[in-house]
């Protein structure tokens, strides 16, 4: 049973010739970040809304754990969801630490319990506990995104809902939160469900990736199965799939490893790749794109490559990720 399930669900609103979710079905499993990528106008957040209800659908119907939302009282719902959105929405006549406890006051929390909450959940997104007391307008734009984000995991919910939560920062801030994110899922592996119409945003975050177009469902995927295996020239033009450098940031470097693709090194090599000797190394779970860059940046013929406790555990070289890359085209091309 997945986490959610979205059974041929359709909305359609009054006016619009067509509907905005059209005989949609989904699955998303438990502590995966799944994003909806797709233009504006496509049904994204619609598809979101119909989630916790903020619509009801036309038609379908949506499962939690195996329940239909449709018999969770609308309120009941929404407290074991977090949300997140664009415009952030704090209260600004209360301080970061009132608007934290938003839902835990709500569900009655002692105050002893929330406390502590609010301290752990400064900590989580990165902000000084400090900012207690302070008030949204003392925030810039990226602090108060991050309250945002301690608010709507107060009560420790199941689920989250985004909905382009960082469409407003700036490139910097943006990319500095996503990362964040990424590190935040990482501890607590919510069932995340992520909109945002930015491509790069939606390959950097996404366990699964799920294209929409005039409200239907195209593609359901990894990251990687999107840009090596569009399904459709709409969605060969949306991700640019045929950008190898896009390809490679979504390969670790541990699939090189794993499919036994290392070219023979020869004897300096050896010498350079052997286990606690000097030289530029890469981890395991970064990206070939970033391999590639250190190769190029330092001017080597290989990297070493560490596990989580710094072993050297092989070796990479251009010759790989070529392989790889040439790999990727091919597969594109047929």
């Amino acid at each position: 049973m997945s986490a959610i399930e979205i059974e041929h669900i359709s909305k359609r609103f009054p006016g619009f010739p067509r509907p905005a979710v059209d005989d949609c079905s989904l699955a998303v499993e438990s502590g995966d970040l799944v994003v909806l990528l797709g233009p504006s106008g496509s049904g994204k957040t619609t598809l979101l809304k119909l989630i916790n209800r903020l619509y009801e659908p036309d038609e379908g119907r949506i499962m939690l754990d195996g329940t239909d939302i449709r018999t969770i009282p609308a309120f009941e719902l929404r407290r074991r969801i977090g949300y997140v959105i664009q415009q952030i929405g704090l209260f600004p006549h209360l301080r970061v630490e009132q608007n934290i406890a938003t839902v835990p006051d709500l569900l009655g929390w002692p105050r002893g319990r929330i406390n502590d909450r609010v301290d752990e959940l400064l900590d989580i997104v990165g902000l000084p506990r400090s900012y207690r007391r302070r008030h949204p307008r003392q925030l810039s734009g990226g602090e108060q995104q991050r309250v945002g984000l301690a608010r709507a995991l107060a009560a420790d919910p199941k689920f989250m809902l985004m909905d382009e939560p960082f469409g407003a920062l700036d490139a910097i801030t943006r990319a500095r939160l996503q990362d964040e994110l990424r590190a935040i899922q990482q501890k607590v592996r919510k069932t995340i469900i992520f909109v945002t119409h930015d491509v790069d945003e939606a390959l950097r975050l996404a366990d699964r990736m799920v294209i929409i177009r005039s409200g239907r469902i195209v593609q359901h995927d990894t990251p990687l199965g999107v840009v090596t295996r569009p399904r459709g020239d709409f969605v060969r033009q949306l991700v640019t799939s045929d950008d190898v450098l896009r390809q490679l940031s979504l390969v670790p470097v541990a699939v090189v490893l794993d499919h036994g693709a290392q070219s023979p090194a020869p004897p300096e090599v050896a010498r350079v790749s052997a286990p606690g000797a000097a030289g530029p190394s890469v981890h395991a779970s970064d990206s070939l794109r970033s391999a590639l860059s250190l190769l190029l940046q330092t001017g080597s013929v290989s990297l070493t490559v560490t596990d989580h406790g710094d072993n050297a555990v092989g070796r990479i070289t251009f010759e790989d990720i070529r392989r790889v890359a040439l790999a990727g085209r091919e597969e594109n091309a047929s």
